[in-house]
């Protein structure tokens, strides 16, 4: 008999290729960009590439590993993880610096849409032995002005206490601590999880080469990744971390920001911890 095959058995491939599948799900593949845009950005990338080259007098050897190194990430399938990695993070600083209301952070790799719809007081889908702290997050979501926002829709997804994420590491149930919540008529929210742990990105495949031979570490802290939106507000991308996280300040992703970080106390009855955290929604832009 077979043995089967649980989340320790994940691999950069397999997540890699998961994510890049996933991308091409529910991105576009191109945009209708001016040519003088175009032309404009990659002309200044590459002049940034060129200039490192000669200021630092590449070899041709370093080249020819860098070369290599790139095409051993598309075979891996971990572009999407190197760009939220090492990129998103000023991507998101400059499409959200006009914002009033809350802050955000990166989406990262492993969103999945279409999660189960869950009632403002609700417990995400877990196994029945999930292991872990059990965490209660609650809070409101309103406009910037402070006016509840009813039937706001909060998608919530992490990945459980060794670090894994459903449909990206093998023997985990589709839908594992993922969830589409809705706000009741005053925006309030009250959710049942688990507490998060800190977790390395993949470091078997391409990333994890480029880590080592830099001489990075590969951690990032805990944290809940959250879509927060409403009709008429613009949709808000954030990540949620805890305090006394050791990588809130090293953070491989560089995506902390000290309004996202948030301060668990323990659950009076025992049973876990509990947090409150509100969100503000700035106006859709016209």
């Amino acid at each position: 008999m077979s043995q089967e095959v649980t989340e320790f058995e994940a691999t950069a491939a397999d997540s890699g290729g998961r994510a890049t599948e996933r991308y091409f799900e529910n991105h576009a593949t191109s945009l209708d960009t001016p040519k003088e845009r175009v032309s404009q950005l990659a002309t200044e990338v590459l002049t940034a590439v060129h200039d490192v080259i000669r200021r630092h007098r590449v070899t041709y050897d370093e080249y020819q590993a860098v070369k290599g190194w790139l095409i051993q990430v598309g075979a891996d399938g971990e572009w999407p993880l190197f760009m939220d990695v090492w990129v998103e993070h000023v991507v998101e600083e400059v499409a959200t610096d006009h914002r009033e209301g809350s802050k955000g952070s990166i989406e990262g790799p492993y969103y999945v849409p279409g999660a189960p719809q869950l009632p403002a007081q609700c417990t995400l889908p877990m196994r029945a032995d999930e292991p872990g702290t059990p965490l209660l997050f609650a809070g409101q979501v309103t406009d910037v002005a402070g006016q509840a926002l009813a039937g706001a829709t909060i998608e919530l997804w992490h990945a459980d206490d060794y670090g894994f994420y459903s449909q990206y590491a093998p023997g985990l149930p589709e839908w594992n601590l993922r969830g589409t919540i809705i706000t009741d008529e005053e925006g309030f929210f009250a959710i049942n999880t688990i507490q998060p742990a800190p977790y390395q990105i993949p470091t078997d495949g391409s990333c994890g080469k480029l880590i080592e031979a830099a001489g990075w570490h590969a951690w990032r802290p805990a944290h809940l990744h959250l879509k927060v939106s409403a009709p008429g507000y613009e949709l808000l991308t954030a990540q949620l971390y805890f305090q006394g996280d050791a990588h809130l300040d090293d953070d491989i992703a560089t995506a902390v920001k000290p309004e996202l970080v948030l301060a668990p106390r323990p659950k009076a009855d025992g049973t876990g911890n509990e947090v409150t955290y509100n969100f503000a929604l700035d106006p859709a832009r016209a």
